[in-house]
């Protein structure tokens, strides 16, 4: 390297910082597929299905504006405030009568507001987790989850979904397993509602089910619902914790209201709540007063009930955009299911294409996805993609599942030309329960 280039002060001593400095647990922290693919998703000429962000169109931004300029002028001394670590009392009793919604009946005390869902998950994980400790989660799972579980090195099992969401007989045979090893696994965590991202639902008639198995087996369950609210159909599922009081819910206004203010909360049982607000100060002291006061005056002084319908319905068109255009353009021997809310498709492609391999030659193409092999903490899902339909408009959803149908159709070819490629290299695929995703073939 010329001395021109070579770091200096500083940045030399930054550099050479010795490996052992640092925590053990931070070797398990790296990159998420997901996140390394923002930056070449979000050039214009890219059509990305890849991430999972909200379309803010349908928004009322100039109502909101006021709403700002008039909280920071009537209440700014305490908007801008250090605040409760627990959050805005009248925020947490307005996420009681949203919760409501879905069965669930709950103590404002028992509601801890946090910087989005995903701080709310990471300081469950650290209260709950021990390094080497199991955590049961559906295979495949939530990339942010895989990340927090790998962050405070807990051991993921995955147990396998079916197109009604988590089977419960893998779930108890993955219980029966790890007892007859001593293991118990801390939790099992959950997406019942439009799955992320493998877009399906947990059948109502397996809800209960699931619940009395991990009871039976001393095992607590977090249940993670970000999507619950944006069904296509008008049908509002029975969350899990409206069945059983010791479920710690997970919830999020970024998917209903505003993913960039970033609030979430947990609803816990009260002898979990003190430990959850040591850990959320020790994180952030406080969450920012100022967005959860912004919030809380949407949900009093607008139809937020209405504007989660418009957010459905505008949700709706791209998944039936999206469903089109699959079901046009995609090479026989795809398959994929059909979510009734949320976000995302599940697609999985012939046997021999390596999703995962193949992404660079898709952005080649100017079309981003997510592999599947992201999603999963064994390493499988290369047979999988996930789609996302929620943030481009349909016309782009269409053309970008026609640019992702020619890379598909030119690694068919070259498997027809030349044969399945080897994978020696990555060996044997392990053993494991169930189905490597859920993937029913569309009617």
């Amino acid at each position: 390297m010329p001395p021109s280039q070579r770091p200096s002060g500083i940045d030399a001593a930054a550099a050479a910082v010795p490996a052992e400095r640092f925590a053990a647990r931070t070797a398990g922290m790296t990159a998420s597929e997901i996140r390394a693919l923002f930056a070449v998703a979000s050039r214009p000429e890219v059509v990305s299905l890849a991430g999972g962000m909200p379309n803010l169109a349908a928004l009322p931004l100039g109502a909101l504006a006021a709403e700002v300029a008039d909280l920071v002028q009537r209440e700014g001394e305490v908007a801008l405030q250090y605040g409760s670590a627990q959050g805005v009392p009248a925020l947490r009793e307005q996420i009681c009568e949203v919760m409501a919604l879905e069965g669930i009946r709950a103590d404002p005390d028992d509601v801890v507001v946090t910087v989005g869902s995903q701080m709310a998950l990471d300081l469950v994980t650290r209260i709950y987790c021990d390094p080497g400790d199991v955590v049961l989660a559906e295979g495949p799972s939530y990339v942010g989850a895989l990340g927090s579980f790998a962050a405070y090195q807990a051991r993921v099992v995955h147990v396998a979904m079916d197109e009604q969401g988590l089977v419960p007989e893998l779930l108890r045979e993955a219980l029966r397993t790890l007892a007859a090893q001593g293991v118990t696994p801390k939790f099992l965590y959950t997406i019942p509602n439009f799955h992320n991202p493998a877009g399906v639902t947990l059948a109502v008639e397996r809800r209960a089910e699931v619940l009395e198995i991990c009871a039976s087996y001393g095992v607590g369950v977090v249940e993670d619902n970000p999507y619950g609210l944006l069904g296509f159909s008008g049908r509002t599922y029975p969350a899990l914790r409206s069945l059983d009081r010791s479920v710690v819910y997970l919830g999020s206004f970024s998917k209903t209201f505003a993913s960039g203010l970033r609030v979430g909360w947990a609803l816990v049982p009260p002898a979990v709540r003190d430990r959850l607000v040591l850990a959320a100060e020790s994180a952030t002291l406080c969450p920012p007063s100022f967005t959860q006061m912004l919030v809380s005056r949407y949900l009093t002084g607008h139809d937020w009930r209405s504007q989660i319908k418009t957010f459905a319905e505008a949700y709706r068109d791209r998944r039936d955009a999206l469903l089109d255009a699959l079901d046009t353009y995609l090479p026989d021997g795809c398959t994929w299911n059909v979510p009734d809310g949320g976000f995302y498709v599940w697609v999985t492609v012939p046997e021999g294409v390596d999703t995962k391999a193949m992404l660079p030659r898709a952005v080649t193409a100017r079309v981003a996805y997510a592999s599947g092999t992201g999603f999963y903490a064994d390493g499988f899902g290369s047979r999988q993609l996930r789609l996302s339909y929620c943030y481009p408009t349909p016309e782009r959803i269409t053309e970008g599942v026609r640019r992702l149908a020619g890379v598909l159709e030119a690694e068919l070819d070259v498997m027809r030309t030349f044969g399945s490629p080897a994978r020696s290299a990555v060996g044997p695929a392990p053993a494991r329960n169930g189905p490597q995703a859920p993937s029913p073939h569309t009617p």
